[in-house]
């Protein structure tokens, strides 16, 4: 875990790069589908998802972190054929993470991230821009 200064347009931005965001996705993707079916069950997405997301979810309800994860199936699960391909997980995680921008706004917070999360991805892209 790393501590960071971001802001909304930083993600924002990151999300828009169509290029680096698709790779980074697509990394986490690969590492989510434990079995290499091509698709994310919901034990997979739940149990791997918690163990690469923030502290937050280690301090929520089991119950209550079940019904986040059912609410992601039935709005990403387009095809509701009980799994997550990789153009659901793609929509999935830009929707996150656009709504991560907008929460956070246009101001830099300091906040702390995992080291290999998407929102580290994109400030560590921010920094390399600007250097």
């Amino acid at each position: 875990m790393s501590v960071a200064f971001v802001d909304g347009p930083t993600v924002t931005k990151f999300v828009e790069d169509a290029e680096a965001f698709e790779k980074c996705v697509n990394e986490r993707f690969d590492v989510l589908d434990v079995d290499g079916d091509g698709a994310l069950s919901r034990d997979e997405l739940q149990t791997r998802m918690g163990n690469l997301s923030s502290m937050e979810y280690e301090l929520q309800p089991k119950d209550e972190i079940n019904g986040i994860y059912d609410t992601l199936f039935e709005k990403f699960d387009a095809d509701q054929n009980g799994t997550i391909d990789r153009d659901e997980f793609r929509t999935l995680m830009k929707e996150i993470m656009l709504a991560k921008a907008r929460g956070i706004g246009n101001s830099p917070v300091l906040i702390i991230v995992q080291g290999d999360s998407l929102l580290m991805r994109a400030v560590e892209r921010e920094s390399a821009k600007n250097e």
